[in-house]
């Protein structure tokens, strides 16, 4: 566990309504003639805490895009004239226009000055997250890999669990990424797939209820993920120069130059570090990786109401797999290697290309079309030298992927419409063999060989592809009435891969606004269709399992149907301080988690009969307060899991747990009660900051079946010590951070920052996970030191 906040993180993150929900300003700046004058314009929002700094052309127009819904502070500043200030409201997806005419400063010296924008949105439905452009490039640092993950790990209701996998209020693989509008729902952890780095991406808005009915399949979190800048006349970019601990390096390098109607964008990242996923032990054996990104956009608009975006991106990453201290000393395995044989090395590697087209057309001041596209490609690689023990794993997986989505939004009265289809099809191709090398001969005293049955085939090979092919409709509609906010919507899905179905889900959030109170109170119903996890689903169903292990049993995974439940509300006192509080209640049949083979990270699907997850949490925040600012979030999650097991492969003594295990229930593998973060930030002077803070986590359940000593010989007394083997939890986690930033250089967009972070100051091992039933062990980093130094042009 691991701290990493820091002020754009605390400023940014407030609730606010889903970005599915965003708007356009189309602006012009005009002098008392009417001709354009090229003038600085800043756009702010503090219910969303957004600040977005732009420049017109000479023309004096400028299009700022993907805004939340909500109230803005326009002020804008000319040479020569006098400043402006004033209040617009986005509350469409159709483009908003507005003029400014500004005054000749010699003739006028009056100036449109209007109070604050308060820091709640009247007109909000529900809570989400939301994190821009300047809170991302201030984020503390991540390790390579997971610097868009550690930005989503930061918000209530949120944890990791593993190697930075996500997981929201408990959920388990069911984290969805909306990339430019497309909806990508596999795993997007660090060990299953290539990240796209946090610098180059402008937005994220995070939620985990009231959830828009156009989202779907993978509904436990959805993170929007919007790369596209607001497009500036001219050059634009950012370089990055990152390093520190664990021989941890990088550099980032993005440009956009707008010309006319037209704006290309490019940008390109490379990474390595000695600490790519969390080991499992705390000497980190064999845990190098590098990580590598690149994105080239084209965008341009053909008339005021049709504009066409395409992109493509190519991402890798390359990573070896930690080994055990089994591994590492030759006298833990049986059979014993032959001295001078090399310790065991796993390795592994992602690669995706993703091509995405879209286009918007207006067909009035209320009715806009977008239509969107996408084809990708993404593979998964595993292999292990011959010294691998107990098994030898090679996988070569991947797929390609085809994606469409079109919909309509209609703005009429008090009613924002929307209205889509979308089809995606997938195309599965899975290769897996293995060899066992541990011993198969039975021990003389216990009769049983370890950690396979006796009669587990001593190499096992498997090859198979299908389609998963999925649609879906949806239709919704927010309504705003007075104090009353509705955003009501309903959604068909239909699933077929290796079962058919098909799901009709209705989503509803409510919301009041008692201005005397400076208070909003909202609820919400999601109810959820969620498809299982398509990684080694085909291998996980196969017959040929068989032939592997003679003791098996196979059940269709089903997807989840479920019902999510939030109350909720957020007060504003003193114009300073902000306070948000949310209760949920999450019910789900064929509950989803996963299993994995043994010292790998190859993972299949499985389900329980059922899920109840339930939980609160609580912000205080001062966004601002002078020179201070900081904030106080707690989270309180319990999660079951009911047998019987109602999906998924088991194989040897798990055959017997899954077929006489059918009633009672085990805490959710996520099931960490209390989970607090505090931070605190101090601007100096008007360059320098520093900052500090804590996370403190109550701890995850496990489940370890071997004895004190087996576990002292496979992981250290240090590992050992940190966890409570009686009560099956681990020992609660701390980690204390310091930042600090200074302004080398800042002048209009021209800046250069370099910036320092300490990270688990207090350098405590910290166990995430340790033998669990579903996951394996790790640990979070020690003490770690990174320098960042961005230059923005």
């Amino acid at each position: 566990m691991r701290w990493q906040l820091h002020l754009g993180v605390v400023l940014l993150a407030l609730p606010l309504n889903a970005q599915s929900n965003v708007g356009e300003l189309r602006l012009k700046v005009a002098d008392p003639h009417g001709l354009g004058v090229k003038a600085s314009v800043t756009v702010r929002n503090e219910a969303a805490q957004l600040q977005r700094s732009l420049v017109t052309d000479d023309a004096g127009l400028l299009t700022a895009r993907n805004l939340p819904f909500g109230a803005y502070l326009l002020s804008v500043e000319s040479a020569g004239f006098s400043p402006f200030s004033g209040v617009i409201e986005i509350r469409s997806a159709l483009p908003t226009e507005y003029k400014v005419n500004l005054g000749i400063a010699t003739l006028s010296t009056a100036v449109n000055v209007t109070g604050d924008i308060p820091l709640l949105d009247p007109e909000q439905s529900g809570s989400a997250n939301h994190l821009d452009e300047q809170a991302i490039a201030d984020r503390p640092a991540s390790l390579p890999g997971r610097s868009v993950v550690d930005l989503v790990d930061s918000q209530p209701g949120w944890l990791y669990e593993g190697n930075a996998v996500l997981h929201p209020r408990g959920s388990e693989y069911q984290t969805q990424f909306v990339v430019d509008g497309i909806p990508l729902t596999d795993n997007r952890s660090p060990s299953f797939g290539p990240e796209i780095e946090a610098d180059d991406v402008d937005s994220l808005t995070i939620y985990t209820a009231g959830i828009p009915a156009e989202y779907g399949r993978k509904m436990g979190g959805v993170v929007e993920v919007n790369t596209l800048r607001d497009e500036q006349p001219g050059l634009h970019g950012e370089a990055v120069l990152s390093g520190g601990s664990f021989d941890t390096a990088g550099a980032f390098a993005q440009a956009q130059y707008g010309w006319g109607h037209n704006t290309v964008g490019i940008s390109a990242t490379g990474n390595m570090t000695a600490h790519y996923l969390n080991p499992v032990v705390p000497e980190n054996y064999t845990n190098r990786g590098t990580t590598g990104d690149f994105s080239l956009s084209y965008s341009r608009d053909f008339t005021p109401k049709d504009r066409l975006t395409l992109s493509v991106r190519h991402e890798l990453a390359r990573y070896e797999i930690p080994n055990e201290q089994v591994q590492e000393d030759p006298q833990l395995q049986h059979p014993a290697p032959s001295p001078g044989t090399p310790p065991q090395l796993q390795t592994a590697d992602n690669f995706e290309t993703i091509g995405i087209a879209s286009y918007r057309h207006i067909f009035s001041p209320d009715v806009l079309l977008d239509v969107r596209g996408m084809v990708r490609s993404n593979s998964d690689d595993f292999d292990s030298n011959p010294s691998s023990w107990p098994i030898v794993v090679f996988q070569h997986n991947y797929f390609n992927e085809g994606y469409f989505n079109t919909s309509i939004s209609i703005h009429h009265g008090h009613h924002e419409w929307k209205t889509g289809l979308e089809s995606d099809n997938l195309f599965l191709h899975e290769n897996y063999s293995d060899i066992i090398t541990a011993s198969q001969i039975p021990d003389p005293v216990t009769g049983m060989c370890y950690p396979f049955d006796c009669n587990t085939a001593s190499t096992f090979g498997f090859a198979a592809n299908h389609p998963d092919l999925e649609q879906a409709a949806f239709v919704q509609d927010l309504i705003h009435y007075g104090n009353w906010t509705i955003d009501a919507g309903l959604r068909w899905d239909h699933y077929q891969l290796l079962l058919n179905q098909n799901a009709v889900s209705p989503r509803f959030s409510l919301a009041h606004y008692f201005p005397a109170a400076k208070l909003i109170v909202h609820a919400s119903y999601d109810r959820i269709f969620q498809t299982p996890s398509f990684e080694n689903i085909l291998l996980a169903s196969s017959n040929q399992v068989q032939s592997f292990e003679p003791s098996v049993l196979r059940l269709p995974v089903q997807p989840s149907h479920g019902n999510y439940f939030e109350i909720g509300a957020s007060k504003s006192c003193f114009s300073q301080v902000r306070f948000d509080a949310n209760y949920f209640r999450r019910y789900v049949n064929n509950y989803a988690d996963d299993d994995q083979i043994t010292n790998t990270s190859i993972s299949f699907p499985i389900a329980f009969r059922k899920g109840i997850l339930y939980g609160a949490e609580g912000k205080l925040e001062v966004p601002h307060w002078n020179r201070f600012s900081g904030f106080l979030s707690y989270s309180y999650i319990v999660g079951n899991s009911w047998f019987p097991v109602t999906g998924g492969l088991f194989l040897g003594d798990d055959v017997v747990t899954a077929t006489t295990q059918l009633t009672g229930h085990i805490p959710d593998s996520q099931d960490q009660r209390n989970t607090a973060r505090l931070h605190m930030r101090y601007q100096l002077i008007s360059r320098l900051w520093i900052a500090g803070g804590a996370e403190y986590g109550s701890g995850l359940p496990f489940e370890y079946n071997g004895s004190y000593q087996t576990a002292l010989e496979e992981y250290g007394s240090a590992v050992v010590d940190r966890l409570n083997l009686n009560d099956g939890r681990i020992k609660p986690t701390l980690s204390i951070d310091i930042s600090s930033g200074f302004d080398l250089y800042r002048k209009e967009r021209r800046s250069l920052r370099l910036q320092a972070d300490v990270e688990n100051l207090n350098n405590r091992l910290n166990v995430i996970d340790f033998g669990g039933l579903f996951s394996g062990n790790a640990i979070g980093p020690p003490r770690s030191y990174f320098l960042r130094l961005a230059s923005t042009f």
